[in-house]
């Protein structure tokens, strides 16, 4: 097994809160990181095994208990919170009791907010971050090829990847998004995650992928939270330092893992994306979710955000943590000139950064200006202190 970097943050958690949430996309490694330390009773709550065990009576099921108990995609079972809210409020003291895990964002935080408000510890488990792999012998371009869900990443040949990437995609299309009532035919969604993975990066533009599509931009919208809401889809929504200068007001769209974005692309192999369009994307994508993954974890409460003007200044990645912010700009090159890191520059000036990244995909780290540094993509992926101090 592959220790999860996000392992720390759980045990955490469990030493202050009664209940801890740990949700994500499926197959993300949510029930390995579980059961590699939690010593309890797991239930998966889809299968009806173990769904029955609390059919009739959650309560006097939940009292047969004196372990922790895991309760595997917890969304499933909606009337398990307000049993969990008033055995927690017995005894608020008793930490640790409860772990839910869950793939279906809206309804894990509706379920939490209403009941289990100040009574749970959340946390989102991506799929595995590359210094969570580097020490097993692979290199970040492959890994930037395949993606981080386990089974893709260590598939033996990219034609396995192809398989877990043609199953992922075509369970979820015809399993998850059937559950939500999507009208549309699984052909007609698998071509809307084609048309989004072809603008992976971009503003999201609601009307034009309407009228690409063929629906109006409501429907779109309520796809896109639905996507959103399973972790396949990130909006990366604008920093807005002034009221009164204009800037850009949509949000950039990114497919989450780049295994998954490559497979929707019809990219099979490192020679194809390299070649391919839509690889300066791909990278700043993949390196957009390393440094979030790894945020997440390490500081509490930070915000995340990119930042384009009118005039066309831009930083693709914001970290606000309140106290202060760091500005990022990803090249997918070896090499890198004033240019590149201009936009940092002129962000520093502005007071919209304090401190800025150049990222590419070079072996070479430098500081081109007060402030500005740049940065080799593994250096960064591989060691967050490069960074974040």
């Amino acid at each position: 097994m592959i220790p999860r970097i996000a392992t720390d943050l759980v045990r955490k958690l469990a030493e202050q809160f009664p209940a801890v949430l740990i949700q994500g996309p499926r197959q993300c490694g949510k029930t390995t990181l579980a059961l590699s330390f939690l010593e309890g009773e797991y239930f998966d709550i889809e299968k009806p095994s173990d769904r029955q065990v609390f059919a009739d009576d959650i309560e006097y099921a939940l009292r047969q208990f004196e372990k922790p108990i895991i309760f595997d995609e917890a969304q499933e079972l909606p009337e398990l919170f307000p049993v969990l809210r008033v055995l927690i409020d017995e005894d608020r003291k008793q930490t640790g009791r409860f772990f839910l895990l869950g793939s279906v964002n809206p309804a894990l935080v509706h379920q939490v907010s209403e009941t289990l408000a100040g009574r749970i510890g959340i946390v989102e488990l991506s799929p595995l971050l590359f210094p969570e792999v580097a020490g097993h012998g692979i290199p970040l371009n492959e890994f930037w090829t395949k993606g981080g869900f386990p089974d893709a990443l260590l598939a033996e040949t990219m034609e396995k990847w192809r398989f877990w990437q043609e199953n992922y995609r075509r369970t979820y299309i015809e399993r998850d998004l059937v559950r939500y009532g999507i009208k549309a035919s699984p052909v007609q969604m698998g071509r809307l995650l084609g048309l989004i993975a072809g603008r992976n990066g971009g503003l999201l533009n609601l009307s034009e992928l309407g009228r690409l599509f063929g629906a109006s931009y409501h429907t779109i919208g309520s796809y896109l939270d639905l996507f959103e809401a399973h972790f396949i889809l990130r909006r990366l929504q604008p920093y807005h330092p002034s009221i009164e200068k204009r800037f850009v007001k949509s949000p950039k769209l990114y497919v989450r893992d780049s295994g998954l974005l490559h497979g929707f692309l019809g990219i099979s192999g490192q020679r194809d994306l390299l070649s391919s369009p839509q690889k300066g994307g791909s990278f700043e994508g993949m390196m957009i979710e390393q440094i979030l993954g790894m945020e997440q974890v390490a500081s509490v409460g930070s915000r995340f955000y990119f930042y384009r003007s009118h005039a066309g200044a831009e930083i693709d990645l914001i970290v606000d943590r309140g106290s202060e912010r760091i500005g990022f700009e990803f090249k997918c090159a070896a090499s890198a000139g004033r240019r590149d890191w201009a936009a940092l520059i002129g962000g520093i000036r502005d007071g919209i950064i304090h401190r800025g990244f150049l990222v590419n995909m070079g072996d070479r780290s430098f500081r081109p200006a007060e402030g500005i540094q740049v940065l080799p993509a593994e250096e960064i992926c591989r060691n967050k202190r490069t960074w974040a101090a």
